[in-house]
């Protein structure tokens, strides 16, 4: 038995890294809300929801016998069978989150436990038939077969109900409300509230109290028998006290609601799907004791598992502790909240994912219905909607913060989202359907977008493919779940302990690896957030924080040139794969800084429009110099990936010279623009001039070497693209350089 205990300590070990990496992928649910609308400081949010979360610990004991029970029938195993299939389960849960937490991408911890459960299970089951020599038919007797469809339909349930009450409640609020939702909230504000409220209140009874140990059966059914009368009573008490509230303050009712919520939503999570983290561990421990008190402890059947076994207070107040403290600290539940934060924000900017075929038809087949839709709907009653619909005052102010940072959306986007989610959630559990929590909170946050018009013509590709990529990653949950936990399960059979410590270390290298892969996403995200506008002061401030950002670019170019040249010269297509990748990311800064520029120049327009125009120069030499920057680099790597002949020597030689001077001249505009000062002008003046003399004398050298044909056409193409590029960008950044330095005079004046 001191095998299994050893089992029992690996998987309390695996407990605690699976609370971690739940934490971080459900933190979503509960946090985007308030979060996306900064309703209140981060650390404000980061108190209510914890408080939620160890309110919601307590209520769970209930819900832990899905783990012993509901997917096998634990009376059909022993207990070594079963700690196979609980090891299985942990050590697939913890790879397959913290898989989806590197790349930021919200899944359901309900359905990968489930399928993990129902993965390992099955291949346990199969392992004993085929050794009693039963027929592939028994397996019904081992399994719940019914649990995994009644799971995929709540995928397919979830998805598109959620997303239809979120558009439309969102729809008819923004009708109600406008953009410009202040003056509104004053008149009718407290009927609204006290209906959102009065949903938050019922929700918190039946999901988050729903499955606690000190709820009876029959306070349960009550609740759900009056559930009329207690919607009534909530909705009157609230209405009253908000009303109350904005007479005597000036207290935006919409904050309460968000914060309460959130507080609902977190207490939710913490109710239901601490199962999903501990219960298998805990099921583990149940199991462990009740072979230990039996005759035979090996060969014992696990029938005990099959009645009600109550948890342990502590245990399940250390889960709280340990969720909240990963809340707190966990980088990844930043990265999956910031997600669905910049899937569902109103104003356009940097986009998270790239477009894709699918979502490209699914945006045509949408215009396309719109332009029918105009057709038939009275222009007069698109005119109204048009109006109501008007974003100008969001855009105008948006309720920016300290730090000049507009909200991703407003609070009344944030509350309809917590009201909905909360509404649908309390409406699948009282009537035992089949919702996730996930899905309906991420849903319903892309359907309220959706209906606020934040996914426009220039957005709504990118963001359709986000919210494609999240769906297909939940199926890819369940399969991966079900697949990975049964071949773990395999070989935990066959190869018992060796197998345990072949897998962990297995895991804990994808872990190791996923860590290193998140903190080079972190880099890169971080990198982006340098080009950020933040508090525009005016045109002048604007302007110099532009050509900071120019600065930056430029030398990014700069390295990127080199790596070009340095991946010819080698042969290296490794270095040329790397400078292809990082050429990417400086089309996306020119684009961030155009963007910024546009945002400069509506102010510079007030100010000053004469130079305003000469400023606005800046945008096609950025897009030129991205654009011939991402030709020399794509150019050389096609060359080099084709297994082309390499450049001749005295070719290298030439373009060294040549790269060498323009990285020079490159660098010090740079360093200038950085340093916010002028550069030496007769040095960047003479590299300029030398810069013509070369090109014009080794012009000469290749016309020779093509007429001797020692250069081919390949190699002549390659040198000669590699000079135009490289004088285009020169010409650029001296053109950009001249419109810094005028605008240098004027701001030091």
């Amino acid at each position: 038995m001191e095998i299994y205990l050893v089992a029992i300590v690996i998987l309390a070990a695996l407990a605690v890294s699976d609370l971690i990496v739940g934490v971080s992928n459900d933190a979503v649910n509960f946090l985007n809300s308030s979060i996306g609308s900064r309703v209140a400081p981060r650390y404000i949010i980061m108190i209510i929801a914890s408080l939620g979360m160890m309110a919601g610990v307590l209520f769970s004991s209930g819900m832990m016998e899905v783990a012993r029970k509901g997917i096998f029938h634990p009376k059909l195993f022993t207990m070594p069978e079963l700690m196979v299939v609980f090891l299985a389960v942990m050590l697939t849960d913890v790879v397959l989150l913290d898989l989806y937490n590197t790349f930021g991408l919200p899944t359901s911890t309900t359905v990968s436990i489930v399928f993990e459960l129902l993965g390992a299970a099955v291949a346990v089951s199969l392992i004993k038939i085929g050794k009693s020599g039963e027929g592939f038919s028994s397996l019904v007797n081992y399994i719940n077969t019914g649990k995994a469809l009644v799971i995929i339909s709540g995928i397919l349930l979830s998805v598109v109900v959620a997303f239809v009450c979120g558009t439309v409640i969102q729809f008819l609020s923004r009708l109600l409300f406008t953009f410009d939702f202040h003056k509104r909230l004053k008149r009718y504000g407290a009927v609204w509230g006290g209906l959102a409220l009065s949903v938050i209140t019922y929700f918190i009874l039946i999901k988050g109290a729903g499955g606690a140990a000190f709820i009876t059966p029959e306070t349960l059914a009550w609740i759900r028998t009056n559930t009329g009368l207690i919607l009534l009573g909530s909705f009157l008490v609230c209405a009253l006290f908000l009303q109350f509230l904005m007479l005597v303050s000036k207290v935006n009712i919409l904050k309460p609601i968000v914060l309460v919520g959130t507080f609902a939503l977190a207490m939710a999570f913490a109710a239901n799907d601490l199962v999903n983290f501990i219960g298998v561990p805990l099921a583990g421990l149940n199991a462990y004791k009740v072979a230990e008190a039996g005759a035979n402890p090996l060969t014992t059947t696990m029938t005990a598992l099959q009645g009600a076994t109550p948890s342990d207070s502590m245990l399940l107040l250390a889960a709280g502790i340990i969720m909240a403290v990963t809340l707190w600290f966990s980088r990844k539940a930043r990265t999956v909240t910031a997600t669905e934060v910049n899937l569902g924000r109103q104003e356009e900017g940097m986009e998270r994912f790239d477009s894709s075929a699918l979502a490209r038809t699914v945006v045509r087949m949408m215009a396309s219905l719109a332009v029918g839709v105009k057709k038939i709907v009275p222009g007069v009653v698109l005119a109204k909607l048009d109006k109501r619909f008007n974003q100008d005052v969001y855009h105008l102010d948006g309720g920016a913060d300290k730090s000049g940072e507009r909200p991703s959306f407003d609070l009344v986007r944030a509350s309809v989202n917590l009201m909905v989610a909360g509404a649908l959630i309390s409406l699948a559990t009282s009537y035992k359907l089949p919702l996730s929590t996930t899905y309906v909170t991420f849903m319903v946050a892309m359907g309220t977008s959706f209906s606020d018009r934040a996914w426009g013509r220039d957005s709504a590709v990118y963001r359709v493919t986000g919210v494609l990529t999240v769906i297909g990653g939940w199926f890819l949950t369940a399969f991966m779940a079900f697949t990975v936990s049964a071949v773990f399960a395999y070989i935990i059979y066959y190869l018992q302990a060796p197998g345990v410590i072949g897998i962990s270390v297995l895991a804990g290298l994808i872990i190791l690896r996923n860590r290193r892969v998140h903190k080079k996403r972190e880099k890169e995200a971080e990198d982006f957030e340098i080009f950020n506008l933040k508090k525009i002061k005016d045109g002048k401030y604007a302007v110099s924080t532009t050509f900071e950002h120019v600065g930056y670019f430029l030398r990014e170019v700069a390295a990127v040139i080199d790596a070009a040249y340095e991946g010819m010269a080698g042969q290296n297509r490794q270095t040329l794969k790397g400078a292809l990748k990082d050429s990417k990311k400086i089309r996306d800064w020119a684009n961030i800084i155009v963007a910024n520029i546009f945002k400069t120049l509506r102010l510079l327009h007030k100010e000053d429009p004469i130079h305003s125009r000469e400023y606005s120069h800046t945008v096609s030499a950025l897009q030129e110099i991205a654009e011939c920057q991402r030709d020399a680099i794509r150019r050389a790597y096609d060359h080099v990936d084709n297994n082309h002949k390499p450049m001749l020597p005295v070719q290298l030689e030439e373009l060294k010279q040549i790269k060498n001077l323009v990285t020079a001249l490159l660098t010090e505009t740079s360093n200038a623009m950085m340093k916010k000062e002028l550069p030496d002008f007769d040095t960047i003046e003479k590299d300029k001039e030398e810069l013509k003399r070369l090109m014009k004398t080794f012009d000469k050298n290749q016309v020779e070497r093509i007429r001797n044909e020692s250069s081919k056409t390949r190699l002549s193409i390659l040198f000669y693209g590699f000079i135009r590029d490289t004088n285009l960008i020169v010409e650029q950044t001296l053109a950009t350089l001249k419109i810094f330095q005028e605008s240098f005079r004027l701001n030091n004046k």
